[in-house]
């Protein structure tokens, strides 16, 4: 059967470059919104991709948006149309109901569930995933859900999620470990490092609070904030009153993948309070294991990247105390810091890359 597939989405996100240019090799067709909220991560530049159609321009109400156009995909050529689009996306929703009756198949990539919707948001989320054709969903835990709430399973197909891995792989056989930490600190002591922006729901000042805690307990602690975002001037504040201003190092935001591979490859351990996310993908791309919280119904998916012990650790959420449990039992355990480096380089390499995604894509989408 000939495809001809199109893939449309809010915006473009420049961590998907590697993904989105195999999509386009295999001749899949792009359209993004033309507009995204102040603050949010950087936009891809479009040049890379052949295939590239144009924007649909998204027009807001309030948390909720229309993508002028894209309702158009109905009438057009195309056998197969591919979204990320979320709850908020009027348009999609239109085009997922309207789409058997032009002969249309639609595939998701989406989160898919994280098992505290309730009410019309857990009717909502069953629909869609039973309305579209398939959904390419980030994890193994989604999934779960879905499956318990009467989602076929042959609708289901697990493919992760990815960053700039062929660049990132590129810059990791070069890595080597430096005095990156000791000369800005002046010290020997354990480097701990976030990166990512830093936002409310990252619950980033839990780090400085247990790092306060580590060191009434004779535990002395480096941190590097790798980003920037509406908590700094929050956050800097606390480091003075907390007395850390020698032990804190505000990086700011930085692109250069071969500087963040420095920062993490050198670190001993990144924390992520908050919902992990795209963090630990990042820390485990160049090496280094990942402490978040426990409670998955509020993680983003990349959660499951952790393993306990192996790449990483869980405390209990909104728990200090446990997070500096955590911190502690992790620096002290006496693990082969090189063997915990290639778990996590092996959970990057055997799922989370773009490669492996673009194989389900071609299975799920492609597949006759």
């Amino acid at each position: 059967m000939q495809h001809k597939v199109c893939f449309f989405n809010q915006s473009s996100v420049h961590y998907r470059k590697n993904i989105f240019m195999l999509m386009d090799q295999e001749g899949i067709d792009f359209y993004f919104g033309d507009s995204r909220k102040q603050g949010a991560i950087k936009e891809l530049d479009t040049t890379c991709l052949k295939n590239f159609k144009g924007y649909f321009h998204n027009i807001g109400f309030g948390s909720v948006y229309w993508q002028n156009g894209a309702i158009k995909l109905l009438w057009s050529d195309y056998t197969d149309l591919f979204t990320t689009a979320t709850h908020y996306c009027l348009s999609a929703w239109v085009i997922l109901l309207l789409a058997p009756l032009f002969g249309k198949r639609v595939y998701l990539w989406s989160h898919g569930a994280y098992g505290d919707e309730r009410g019309l948001k857990k009717w909502l989320t069953k629909w869609k995933m039973k309305r579209a054709t398939g959904s390419l969903l980030y994890g193994n835990y989604a999934k779960r859900i879905l499956l318990e709430w009467g989602v076929p399973d042959e609708k289901l197909h697990v493919f992760y999620n990815s960053l700039a891995y062929d660049e990132e792989i590129e810059i990791r056989k070069g890595l080597a470990l430096s005095a990156f930490y000791q000369d800005h600190f002046g010290n020997n002591r354990l480097n701990l490092v976030f990166i990512g922006r830093l936002t409310p729901v990252k619950k980033l000042d839990m780090i400085v609070q247990a790092m306060a805690i580590l060191r009434d307990r004779g535990i002395e602690t480096n941190l590097t904030y790798v980003g920037d975002g509406p908590k700094r001037h929050e956050l800097e504040s606390l480091v003075t009153e907390l007395g850390l201003d020698n032990n804190v190092w505000f990086f700011g935001s930085c692109y250069d993948e071969r500087q963040i591979a420095q920062i993490i490859y050198n670190a001993d351990l990144c924390v992520s309070p908050g919902d992990v996310g795209l963090t630990a993908m990042h820390a485990m791309t160049f090496g280094t294991p990942v402490i978040s919280h426990d409670n998955f119904c509020h993680q983003m998916p990349e959660f499951e990247a952790i393993e306990e012990g192996r790449t990483g650790s869980f405390f209990h959420e909104n728990d200090v105390e446990s997070l500096a449990d955590c911190i502690q039992s992790w620096l002290s355990n006496g693990l082969n810091r090189e063997q915990i480096r290639q778990n996590c380089y092996d959970v990057i390499d055997h799922k989370y890359n773009p490669h492996l995604q673009m194989e389900m894509i071609r299975k799920v989408i492609f597949k006759d």
